[in-house]
């Protein structure tokens, strides 16, 4: 499942989303993908393969925490991703 976090400050005009989502690839790797931008805008993504569930999840906790120091604020999960065993 992934975690959305947003980011709005009406007085500084910003309003970003950052999403993170772990998932399994086919040949038992693991993915880390981040999807950040504008809200209303499609945004940019990356992607990050690991060899193991621990490292991705690592990853994944670690940009969250940067994130929520930065002001970002976690949502309701995105109803359109499928739910992970690994999250």
């Amino acid at each position: 499942m992934a975690t959305i976090l947003r980011r709005i400050d009406q007085s500084q005009n910003i309003a970003r989303f950052y999403e993170l989502d772990v998932q399994l690839g086919l040949f038992g790797d693991v993915s880390v993908t981040r999807h950040w931008g504008r809200i209303g805008s499609n945004g940019q993504s990356k992607q990050h393969w690991f060899p193991t569930e621990t490292a991705a999840n690592d990853l994944g906790a670690k940009l969250q925490r940067q994130k929520e120091r930065r002001g970002y604020m976690q949502i309701a999960p995105s109803p359109n991703t499928r739910s992970s065993p690994l999250v």
